[in-house]
């Protein structure tokens, strides 16, 4: 296929660009501008939540359709940008400027080609500025995790840079409410064993004046809170077989001197002791009964949702 041909295929496919963003005024013009070249037959959508700045001004003359979400976090905005739009491919974008807009059509032929559900820019960046160590230190850490657990398929889960199909958005159960919602979107796709894949895109800085709005640590935590929930919401056996063998060591630990007591003389002299211990056996072994029962719940519930997968149109 001809580069002509390629963007032929691209104009005739309704494509929407997402820009989440939270006072951006410093970037927020350059992103518009900068996608809207790129990808001129494809509206491009500001969702501002709560903007105490310019942004909102700066969005809208720079040619976006601007709208607003109240609640505050990045994971409430995706949410709505996701009911509300209708496209068949959805391009998502932080609004700080530091993603490569000219990758967008490389992404999108590459989901077309493929037939894939969402394609991650991977950020390679060649400023120490654009991606501080800790930052870079905690995506590594959380993207390995997650990879653990449900697949390794990434290598830069949190990205902000994503291309997703009509099917993927029209299917995503959206929970979170904050930075956590990549890991969420990730585990999504991994669950429902989509078609993904991974392009490396350039990662620059941010233009003066523009902030970054992610903490490391409380944002650090708050994802590993996610990632714990989704295990357990996802994986539940592996999560209370966890706390099944936690119970059971504990338990086995406090009994051992109780026990070694009564074959020498007979006697129970550490009661308390011995109740604990067999209270600790018993939650461990309700933890494994747990366990079984939600992991055929689960099983139940992702064949729902794989339903309902395949039940949404890849195209409107």
């Amino acid at each position: 296929m001809t580069c002509d041909d390629r963007l032929m295929q691209i104009n005739n496919i309704e494509i929407a660009v997402l820009v989440p963003c939270y006072n951006e005024e410093a970037a927020i013009a350059g992103v518009v501008h900068d996608f809207r070249k790129v990808l001129p037959q494809a509206p491009v959508y500001v969702y501002d939540n709560n903007s105490t700045d310019g942004t909102v001004e700066a969005a809208r003359a720079a040619g976006a359709v601007v709208r607003s979400e109240p609640l505050q976090g990045k994971g409430n905005v995706v949410r709505r940008m996701f009911a509300d739009i209708e496209a068949d491919i959805y391009v998502m974008v932080d609004g700080d400027n530091t993603y490569d807009s000219t990758a967008a059509p490389v992404l999108i032929q590459k989901l077309l080609d493929e037939s894939l559900d969402l394609v991650n820019g991977k950020r390679v960046h060649t400023e120490t500025e654009a991606y501080r160590a800790g930052h870079q230190f905690g995506n590594v850490l959380l993207t390995s995790l997650v990879a653990t657990i449900f697949g390794k398929r990434f290598e830069d889960m949190l990205s902000g840079y994503k291309v997703f199909s009509r099917r993927f958005v029209k299917s995503f159960p959206s929970l979170s409410s904050g930075f956590e919602i990549e890991t969420e979107l990730t585990v999504h796709a991994l669950e429902l064993r989509m078609p993904v894949a991974e392009v490396e895109t350039q990662y620059g800085t941010r233009p003066e004046g523009s902030e970054s709005k992610l903490s490391t640590f409380t944002d650090g935590f708050r994802i590993l809170k996610m990632i714990a929930i989704l295990i357990k919401e996802e994986r539940p056996l592996q999560f209370f077989s966890g706390l099944f063998g936690l119970f059971v060591v504990t338990s086995i630990i406090l009994a051992i001197p109780v026990v070694s007591t009564y074959l020498e003389t007979g006697l129970v002299p550490r009661f308390p002791t011995a109740i604990l211990a067999t209270g600790m056996m018993l939650l461990g072994f309700l933890c494994l009964a747990c366990g079984l029962i939600l992991d055929t719940v689960t099983r139940g519930r992702q064949e729902l949702k794989r339903l309902q997968y395949l039940n949404v149109n890849r195209s409107g």
